[in-house]
């Protein structure tokens, strides 16, 4: 808004001191350079809200990084313990094999156990078993009893011998079956706990991809936003540069010789307006900092005069002051100073004034948007509103 006012109000000096019309061209450019400052004015306005936003991402980015880190020790955790299990499979399945393979030898033992006392039992209902009364009686003496009774032993300790092996087998036989069924159950176990180590394991891996595709998805946006940022900021900055430059020829163009001074023009306070002509932009907060004086709109070379008797006791070229341009101030006693920015050229750079007298001549060097007067009252050193002196 206030760029507008300004802009109007360098049109209009032009026209009343020159009787010049303002030139198609002119007003374009004033109407873009208004377009182009307001989108400027925002985009630096939102530029400390992108900033925090990019800021907060970057946290984001630190916190997956950790949560990440933390989940690719988990998944190495989990390999770990998943082989520690897969070794113990390997132990239960080789005793497995080991047991199978000592049953089926016991197996075989048995069964020639088996055969052998089935035929004893043949053999013994085919013959008749003998008792010891048969023995008595059938012997011929002592000597033949004896023998007889010797034979007779033998072959009930021979019953018993091979009673006694089948049952060692069979108890043999069922432990080597209770050893692979408790095997088996191991081995069962085992394998249940690698498959909740191989959910698990794919649990993490899973939490480890849906981390990195966020992480991912927030350094783009961490990444777009800052490119957003400075895109648009120095695009609209070299815009703003451009048409400024532009519209200061175009009415440098048109008055670029210094002008009569005119008549001195009076307030109601103790200083006179170094220059005559509308007051552009105030003194207070502009576009997010402190503006420190008021800009009055007036031509290219028109006569800046003292507002104030004093002394000259600061001229800065534009190299020096910075965004202020040629710059001069005035000291007028009782801790008063007057300052005017954005000058064409110096007329006076040393030495005493009187109130009125010529001291420049007013241009746009410096950091400025046209051409006009950037006028300070400073009391004590500290910026002042100029409109409670003029």
């Amino acid at each position: 808004m206030r760029m507008t006012r300004l802009a109007a109000a360098l049109l209009a000096a032009v026209l009343s001191v020159l009787l010049v019309p303002a030139t198609a061209p002119a007003k374009d450019l004033e109407s873009e350079l208004n377009a182009k400052e307001a989108k400027l004015s925002k985009v630096r306005d939102r530029k400390g809200v992108l900033t925090t936003t990019i800021s907060r991402y970057r946290k984001g980015i630190e916190r997956l990084t950790r949560e990440v880190a933390a989940l690719r020790a988990q998944e190495a955790e989990v390999r770990a313990r998943l082989a520690a299990k897969q070794a113990e499979l390997d132990d239960a399945v080789a005793e497995l094999d080991v047991a199978k393979k000592h049953l089926a030898v016991v197996r075989a033992r048995l069964k020639r156990a088996l055969i052998s006392l089935r035929e004893h039992l043949v053999t013994i209902y085919e013959t008749g078993t003998p008792d010891i009364l048969n023995v008595l009686i059938e012997s011929g003496g002592y000597e033949e009893l004896v023998n007889r009774s010797e034979y007779l032993s033998r072959i009930n300790g021979l019953d018993e011998a091979v009673v006694t092996r089948v049952r060692d087998l069979r108890d043999q036989v069922k432990r080597t079956v209770a050893r692979l069924r408790s095997a088996k159950n191991r081995i069962e176990t085992a394998r249940d706990a690698i498959a909740a180590e191989e959910r698990a394991l794919a649990d993490a891996r899973s939490a480890v991809q849906r981390r990195q595709s966020s992480l991912v998805a927030v350094r783009r946006r961490r990444e777009a936003a800052l490119e957003k940022v400075n895109s648009v900021e120095s695009d609209l900055e070299g815009s703003v540069a451009a048409i400024q430059a532009e519209l200061a020829a175009t009415l440098r163009s048109t008055a670029s010789a210094p002008l009569p001074a005119g008549p001195i023009r009076y307030g109601s306070g103790q200083l006179i307006w170094p220059v005559d002509g509308p007051v552009v932009s105030g003194f207070g907060l502009r576009w997010g900092r402190m503006h420190n004086g008021i800009d009055i709109a007036v031509p290219a070379g028109t006569p800046i005069r003292a507002a104030a008797a004093g002394s000259v006791v600061l001229v800065q070229s534009e190299g020096e002051s910075g965004g202020y341009g040629n710059f001069t101030c005035l000291d007028h006693g009782g801790g008063l100073q007057t300052c005017y920015a954005h000058q064409s050229s110096f007329a006076v750079t040393s030495g005493s004034v009187s109130q009125g007298d010529v001291i420049g001549y007013v241009g746009c060097t410096g950091h400025c948007f046209g051409d006009h007067l950037h006028f300070e009252v400073r009391i004590n050193g500290a910026p002042t509103d100029p409109l409670g002196y003029l």
